[in-house]
């Protein structure tokens, strides 16, 4: 039977070793992206998950995206900052490096906010006025 202890050993080494490796923190890529739910033309990794749908508020359609392996103390990795401007999107206030950046294209805005393995595409809704008609008859 002493065949067999080295067999064991060496299964359940294995299965140890299978673990920690599968569940080890993995860190994005940064190698793949897609349009942002709210703005197709703002990448995101693929990689990221989000729901289904956006969530808006009163002055904002937002969404939030789930990345582990993003810190909030590092602000937007430099790939993705790159391929940002890649697309054609230009940073606004550069001098603030904060986890809240602001960036514009065409026009349009958006705000990139990171935190600790998310991290949320904000664009302001455009500010709907009606005229009131007050001629008379």
């Amino acid at each position: 039977m002493k065949p067999t202890k080295p067999f064991w050993m060496l299964l359940v080494f294995c299965i140890v070793g299978i673990m920690l490796v599968g569940c080890g923190a993995k860190q994005p890529s940064w190698d793949i992206f897609e349009g942002a739910l709210n703005e197709k033309s703002f990448p995101v990794p693929k990689e990221a998950n989000s729901p289904d749908r956006t969530t808006t508020n009163v002055a904002m359609d937002y969404v939030r995206y789930s990345l582990p392996g993003l810190k909030e103390k590092d602000s937007i990795p430099e790939p993705y900052l790159n391929t940002i401007k890649e697309w054609g999107w230009v940073e606004q206030d550069e001098e603030e490096k904060t986890g809240s950046r602001v960036f514009q294209k065409d026009g349009l805005t958006v705000h990139l906010s990171v935190h600790d393995d998310y991290f949320i595409v904000m664009v302001p809704k455009e500010k709907k006025t009606s005229v009131k008609s007050l001629g008379g008859k």
